[in-house]
């Protein structure tokens, strides 16, 4: 059984069905049917053509569904006797669940389940598993999401921007489970590149290529995170290195300078770093002055912080931290490391002590919590 092609036809066959006049939820419910019967037919006889294999049962089990519904009955005869849409018509029925799956009226979290859902092929134990929550809950989860989104009808283009921060959550989950949620993002994320040709898709795209490249350098053996000054470079990635800097430099050649652009910029120059000493700090500054202009995003400001504190001494960093509001996450863990460069150890271990009680994760906990005691162990000598 190919598992691939189930994942890469699944929107496909949904988009058709949505097309035809299906609601969402129940095309999706059909989808998922044809899949599981898919998987017992096909090892023994598999088609000649999965794709219309998979419609045509899809599209039996919807109209099983509701040809119950005396409402129903006369679209389904109409309905019956439309011709199934070539390749392009299917590309752009995927599309439309990238859409649909990030419609501003869902939650982040029930957009993100189900992009995975209905446009990664994924199954809710799959998707369960990944995001560490029960099966029911997931499927709870789903189900909302699937009704809430199965009355709306696109009459203008989607929201390209809305779907990239939907990828953008899926990529930074993490790695738990036995879907690979990083990677699934980078599947994604390429996939919707190539159909919509957008700078900002193949921004994030890039950025995610990127930063996966340092993901067999982040961790060491007893999963102790390992700061990106630290890591071991000769681990990173560099066929993903080269192709998101190609990604990168394509789409800035379109001059629609966007944040995810100016995100990779920023991480195809520490990639670009053959030691940590050796960072190109002022251009990175110089980056983040972007990103600041295009978001305005506390979160940019704080980043920004740290490469001026590289940039131009920790003293101007601190300068650049004193302007923003330090109930903002991290902004301890910064500033402990801005004085510790400082010269200021006592200072230092108490705000490492303090950014590891606020840390959002166990690894990122205990990599400031041996922080602070290296500092208190120093003062104590």
């Amino acid at each position: 059984m190919n598992e691939s092609l189930l994942q890469e036809l699944t929107p496909i066959v949904i988009g058709v069905l949505v097309r035809r006049g299906a609601d969402f939820a129940t095309a999706e419910d059909a989808v998922q049917d044809a899949l599981l019967e898919a998987v017992h037919v096909w090892p023994d006889d598999p088609p000649r053509n999965p794709k219309g294999w998979l419609i045509t049962v899809a599209w039996r089990k919807f109209l099983d569904t509701t040809r119950a519904e005396t409402s129903r009955r006369h679209r389904e005869t109409r309905l019956e006797s439309e011709p199934t849409p070539g390749p392009g018509e299917a590309a752009d029925d995927t599309l439309q669940l990238y859409f649909l799956c990030a419609h501003p009226s869902l939650t982040p979290a029930s957009a993100v389940a189900l992009t995975l859902r209905a446009v990664g092929g994924l199954t809710t134990r799959q998707i369960a598993h990944a995001y560490l929550v029960p099966e029911p809950t997931m499927a709870q989860r789903i189900s909302r999401a699937k009704r809430t989104v199965s009355g709306i009808r696109f009459n203008q283009p989607g929201d390209v921007t809305t779907v990239l921060r939907v990828l953008y959550l899926v990529f930074n989950e993490g790695y738990t489970g036995d879907i690979d949620l990083a990677g699934e993002a980078i599947r994604l994320t390429r996939q919707l590149a190539t159909k919509t040709n957008h700078e900002e898709a193949a921004g994030l795209l890039a950025l995610m290529l990127l930063h996966h490249a340092r993901r067999p350098a982040r961790t060491g053996p007893d999963g102790r995170l390992i700061p990106l000054t630290e890591q071991d470079r000769s681990r990173w990635n560099t066929r993903l290195i080269t192709e998101g800097v190609d990604v990168l430099q394509t789409a800035l050649t379109r001059d629609r300078l966007g944040e995810f652009q100016a995100q990779a910029a920023i991480a195809a120059l520490h990639a670009d770093a053959r030691t940590a000493e050796e960072t190109d700090w002022v251009q990175i500054v110089e980056w983040y002055d972007e990103l600041v202009r295009l978001t305005d995003s506390p979160v940019a400001r704080l980043n920004r912080a740290v490469a001026v504190g590289e940039a131009n001494g920790p003293q101007a960093g601190l300068a650049a931290l004193t302007e923003l509001d330090p109930a903002l996450p991290r902004h301890p863990a910064v500033a402990a490391y801005l004085h510790e460069r400082d010269g200021d150890p006592v200072t230092a271990a108490r705000l490492y002590t303090e950014a590891a009680r606020q840390a959002p994760s166990l690894p990122e906990r205990d990599h400031l919590t041996r922080q602070a005691a290296r500092l208190n162990a120093q003062l104590r000598n």
